[in-house]
């Protein structure tokens, strides 16, 4: 089976190095990916509501699910979740929360707000690799999001 994202990727990470090595893995195990990327809350809000830098552009597609950290700069991911799931146009968009938070007041949060999915980001290259695997693995190849028919 060959390896393609349809289907636009956003991830939501502040951390510029943590991108980069995200992008670069989800990279490694799909062949096409539109990725997007927004640096803190208001940026994602601003992305799914075409509002800001997004008014008028054809730079912000639905995505097909939203890789979310939790402790951005501005509005954090925690006010994002809750805001996504609130609006009935947003709310289908599978949300996986992708934090350094293993804090079960966290991992309750999210989930009572929606979130579709919680991974810790593990420390080392070799276990990332495999979180990022995994996620690409069931997210993006085998689960069938409701926004592909939107």
């Amino acid at each position: 089976m060959e390896n393609t994202l349809t289907c636009p990727l956003l991830v939501v990470e502040d951390n510029d190095t943590d991108f980069e090595i995200i992008q670069r893995l989800i990279k490694d195990a799909i062949l096409h990916e539109p990725i997007y990327r927004c640096t803190d809350g208001d940026d994602v809000l601003d992305f799914m509501y075409h509002e800001g830098a997004y008014q008028k552009s054809k730079q912000a597609p639905r995505p097909a699910v939203i890789l979310l950290d939790l402790n951005l700069p501005g509005t954090d991911g925690r006010q994002v979740l809750e805001q996504l799931k609130q609006d009935i146009q947003l709310q289908q968009i599978p949300v996986v929360i992708f934090t350094t938070s293993n804090s079960p007041q966290d991992i309750e949060f999210c989930y009572h707000h929606g979130a579709n999915g919680y991974l810790v980001k593990p420390l080392g290259l070799g276990k990332l690799r495999l979180t990022i695997q995994a996620f690409v693995d069931y997210w993006l190849l085998a689960n069938i999001s409701p926004s592909v028919y939107q």
